[in-house]
């Protein structure tokens, strides 16, 4: 990868630099969405990417790094096209999440945020991913992938090393790249946001059952606060 950026795209992600500082009212709290940004180009926070950011931010890099390093979302090398996460946190793991690791590590010849060498998929064992109810649970570019089995799990990255559109089971109609969503976590929209259900019936099952006997949420006494 070059060492900076060609200038065309050096402008681009100035302005939208801009845009992203023009949110907060101070400048280094852009930092986080800024490194999304980076990923959105590079697909990992690049050094370049890291001098950009902390020129339009007036920090130093070593700023810049302690956040890139801190948090896991942000890649410190070039991450695939797709990440393909495997819930292996307990329910998860209990419900078939520990095979299904097992199952695509050995499938795809990678481990814990290696990548294929066709560049496709980054795979990865992920904590939980708040879908509990749906264990177990592939998260593809962070979308969901709802009721997984060794079966499904090879057929989606299958489909993914073939080019096809994928499918989450919530949200999107079709699962797009890793750097089309680090664009949409830099806080630019995509125009999928109401694509899609967002959350499915066994997520709603106690809603549906407290409006079916009429159940609320106690009351505050008057003056409590």
């Amino acid at each position: 990868m070059a060492t900076s950026y060609s200038p065309e795209v050096e402008a681009q992600l100035r302005a939208d630099c801009e845009e992203i500082k023009s949110r907060y009212p101070v400048a280094r709290s852009a930092l986080m969405p800024i490194l999304h940004l980076i990923q959105s180009v590079d697909g990992f926070v690049s050094p370049r990417g890291i001098v950009l950011a902390a020129e339009v931010l007036d920090l130093t890099r070593a700023e810049v790094s302690a956040v890139a390093t801190f948090y896991s979302q942000y890649r410190r090398h070039p991450n695939g096209e797709y990440n393909v996460g495997v819930c292996t946190n307990a329910l998860c793991a209990v419900m078939g999440g520990d095979v299904i690791w097992d199952t695509l590590t050995e499938y795809l010849g990678v481990g814990m945020d290696e990548t294929t060498e066709d560049g496709k998929i980054t795979l990865e064992a992920l904590e939980c991913n708040a879908g509990c109810d749906y264990a177990p649970v592939i998260m593809v570019n962070w979308e969901f992938f709802d009721n997984q089995t060794p079966e499904s799990a090879k057929q989606l990255v299958d489909d993914i090393r073939a080019g096809k559109d994928i499918h989450p089971t919530r949200g999107p109609q079709i699962a797009h790249t890793f750097k089309e969503n680090e664009r949409v976590l830099a806080g630019f929209e995509d125009g999928h946001v109401d694509e899609g259900p967002s959350a499915g019936p066994a997520s709603l099952r106690g809603l549906k059952i407290a409006r079916e006997n009429g159940w609320t949420a106690p009351q505050k006494k008057g003056g409590e606060q």
